[in-house]
């Protein structure tokens, strides 16, 4: 192969380029048990990571597409467990029915009390966030420890989320937080094993987004 020669990619528009991974990634991916309403999920989080096993990982509650579009629509918060995760959110869509996006990990009242208590500023934001953000959206990408403080306080009934994409990535605790999240009878979108990580957990909550606009 002449490696001089110049590559011409098939196509530079936006919308054809997306249009044709997400055909790729239907022919390659083959047979699956996702409903319909799950797959555009699975499609944006492979699309996202080019990866297929993380892909054939994913594992939904029964109300999960269902609760998460109510939520948007109904202009709950979406909280991010990172900024990562938080830029990454298609703002105007959320925005368009009234949510806003937040992130409270930052937060100095949220740095300071994990300081005090000597723990981490994951849980302390978790702690605040059920606060402030009932029946919302909990995107955890990064962060197990937030993901296992957010399921204690489902279980001890301080948080009533309307959905959790809990898909944090790691070699510590995250595997076992997903495991314990898909124990929990509340709408969740998460994964099995180590992978997952900012990427896929936005892109599952931008392809439930854009299925909330979709219906006007």
């Amino acid at each position: 192969m002449d490696f001089r020669t110049e590559f011409k990619p098939m196509t530079v528009q936006p919308q054809e380029i997306e249009d044709m991974s997400f055909q790729i990634i239907a022919d390659e991916l083959g047979e699956h048990p996702f409903t319909p309403e799950q797959f555009p999920v699975v499609q944006r989080v492979i699309h996202a990571s080019a990866d297929f096993e993380l892909g054939r990982s994913l594992v939904f509650h029964k109300d999960a597409i269902a609760a998460g579009i109510a939520a948007i629509r109904s202009g709950k918060k979406v909280v991010a467990d990172v900024q990562m995760v938080q830029v990454g959110i298609s703002k105007n869509r959320i925005e368009k029915y009234g949510g806003e996006v937040k992130v409270y990990i930052s937060d100095r009242d949220v740095m300071e009390e994990a300081k005090r208590l000597n723990t981490t500023r994951a849980i302390i934001s978790m702690r605040k966030a059920v606060k402030e953000a009932e029946g919302g959206i909990y995107c955890i990408g990064n962060a197990p420890t937030a993901l296992l403080e957010l399921i204690r306080l489902v279980k001890e009934g301080e948080a009533k989320p309307g959905l959790i994409i809990g898909m944090p990535v790691g070699f510590v605790s995250a595997a076992e937080s997903k495991e314990e999240l898909a124990k929990l009878d509340v709408p969740f979108i998460t994964n099995i094993g180590r992978k997952g990580g900012s990427t896929v957990t936005v892109a599952a909550l931008n392809a439930i987004s854009i299925m909330a606009e979709k219906l006007g």
